[in-house]
């Protein structure tokens, strides 16, 4: 990394008293958890731009339906690699100038997108815009484990992973309206313009490691039992980033997260053309039906830490299988039930529920917690992989299973076989999330032992 980018050395601890300190520590605690959850708002806004152009891009005959599928499949392609890099070198980042940084160039690459009409150009620049986007989960993941102890972790996590559904739902409803009124244009433009302010404040709001103020361990802070030893020793960091990715229970969730990718995003890149060419809808109608999603997801991911935390006793497992069953279930009403308005409404709000929550679980809280804590990044970069290879493959097979025809000139889009596939998806994710139900938590690791590292399991 360059160095402007890493993490600062390390201060003596400056304040006088432990409750000076303590209120310095919660007062930085909401600088970070602002600034994350509506700094990675925007970069869903920025990223689900695209969801909301699609029709009218194809009206314009700016690009075709496979073209569009390149788009994104260019996209989920340099996001997988670049989450996965990136989120290693998060464990080594100031999180703050990382982020930032990532989101200001994503704007200024949006805002770009707006003046092109060359397809070339439109693969290449959503291409590049997906690695600027990767600096987004794996830096706050890594931020949010470094500023608050276990103790208040799952719900700080939770409500975080809420904030892309805040981003879903400025798509859905503004950026629709701007481009019913103004042109696909504007939906670039406007996200990009978004996303510039937006890191501009990120950059002044974020922090670095709470060490690097002269404050202790966010589980020294709060008098916890601290979770990590030399956690600013980058032999350390490596050790525990080497061993998380030996571990079967990662590549498991990994699998199971990338399944749930593939109807997650069928839903986020495709559902708005869906509502169109299925349904009959408008798009502001098809724009504010598709509000019931994120808002629902908002829900399902705040409450996603509460129910695990509070009802099953920080047990990921139990939750993680009603929220597999009701995307399962929402996705089945709203492509074989009734023809209807509200039964769509409420199929959207199920499925999107049930997604807010899976992705606080699959995507990084579950595995997470069972890896050592200096090595959060790594593990969300791991499974991001697999996630948006997965995310990438969807958008070119959904493409492909997508029929088209022409009566009297116009285009019709039938979704009739790509709708099996976003449902298998789902069923595969939540088989493969139940082969984890017993794994253990990863409390140590024996010193010494680089290829045979044994886990010890928390009492």
């Amino acid at each position: 990394m360059f160095n402007f980018f890493k993490t600062r050395p390390d201060l003596p601890l400056s304040d006088k008293s432990k409750q000076e300190m303590q209120t310095r520590f919660t007062r930085y605690q909401w600088h970070v958890f602002l600034g994350l959850v509506f700094g990675y708002a925007v970069f869903y806004v920025v990223r689900m731009s695209l969801g909301v152009v699609k029709k009218p891009m194809l009206d314009a005959g700016i690009v075709s339906i496979e073209e569009l599928g390149l788009m994104g499949s260019a996209f989920f392609f340099t996001y997988a690699i670049g989450k996965f890099s990136n989120g290693f070198l998060s464990d080594y980042a100031n999180i703050g100038r990382f982020m930032s940084f990532s989101l200001l160039l994503s704007g200024i690459t949006a805002v770009a997108m707006g003046f092109n009409t060359t397809a070339l150009f439109f693969v290449v620049l959503w291409g590049l815009n997906g690695w600027f986007q990767s600096v987004g989960s794996a830096p706050s993941c890594v931020s949010l484990f470094q500023w608050f102890p276990q103790s208040q972790r799952g719900s700080r996590y939770s409500i975080w992973g809420g904030s892309r559904n805040i981003g879903e739902g400025i798509t859905w409803i503004l950026t629709a309206t701007l481009v019913s009124y103004l042109g696909w244009r504007a939906g670039f433009i406007g996200a990009g313009i978004a996303a510039v302010a937006a890191a501009l404040c990120m950059f002044f709001i974020l922090k670095d490691r709470p060490q690097t103020y002269g404050l202790p361990d966010a589980a020294t802070a709060f008098d916890e039992e601290p979770e990590v030893k030399k956690s600013n020793d980058p032999k350390e960091t490596r050790r525990a980033q080497m061993f998380a990715l030996k571990q079967p229970v990662v590549w498991l969730i990994a699998a199971a997260c990338a399944a749930m990718y593939v109807s997650r995003y069928a839903m986020s890149s495709w559902a708005v053309l869906y509502l169109q060419e299925a349904k009959g809808y408008s798009l502001i109608d098809a724009g504010f039906a598709m509000s019931t999603y994120p808002i629902a997801g908002l829900a399902g991911a705040i409450l996603s830490g509460i129910i695990s935390d509070k009802i099953f006793n920080s047990n990921r497992h139990i939750p993680t299988l009603l929220y597999g069953l009701a995307n399962i279930t929402g996705m089945s009403l709203m492509f074989f039930g009734p023809d209807n308005h509200t039964v769509d409404a409420v199929a959207l709000g199920l499925i999107g529920f049930a997604i807010g929550g899976l992705v606080v679980f699959l995507a990084g809280l579950t595995a997470c917690d069972l890896m050592p804590k200096n090595a959060v990044g790594a593990v969300k970069g791991f499974i991001g992989l697999f996630s948006y290879i997965a995310a990438s493959a969807q958008e070119v097979v959904s493409a492909s299973l997508i029929t088209i025809t022409e009566v009297d000139g116009i285009k019709h889009y039938d979704f009739g076989n790509a709708q099996y596939f976003w449902l298998a998806a789902g069923v595969v994710s939540l088989l493969l999330a139940l082969t984890v139900w017993n794994a253990k938590k990863v409390v140590d690791i024996e010193p010494e032992q680089n290829d045979t590292l044994e886990v010890k399991p928390s009492h």
